[in-house]
């Protein structure tokens, strides 16, 4: 059984090295502004996601507050 998944766990290295040498030679004909709108993009994703995290953070902070009084 160890050796099955050996095996499949080099034939997913693989294809994810195959992936990312796609990916890569796809980016390099991608303008300037594209590049720059998915870097913002991903900038406020991360800040969307951030938000998320601490209104959920407070949330449950809350509710252990209410249950502690």
């Amino acid at each position: 059984m160890r050796a099955y998944f050996e095996k499949q766990g080099k034939k997913l290295g693989l294809t994810g090295a195959a992936l990312l040498a796609f990916v890569n030679q796809c980016l390099a004909a991608v303008p300037a502004e594209v590049t720059t709108a998915m870097g913002d993009m991903k900038t406020d994703g991360i800040a969307v996601a951030t938000a998320f995290l601490v209104a959920t953070i407070a949330i449950i902070a809350f509710k252990f507050m209410k249950k502690g009084t």
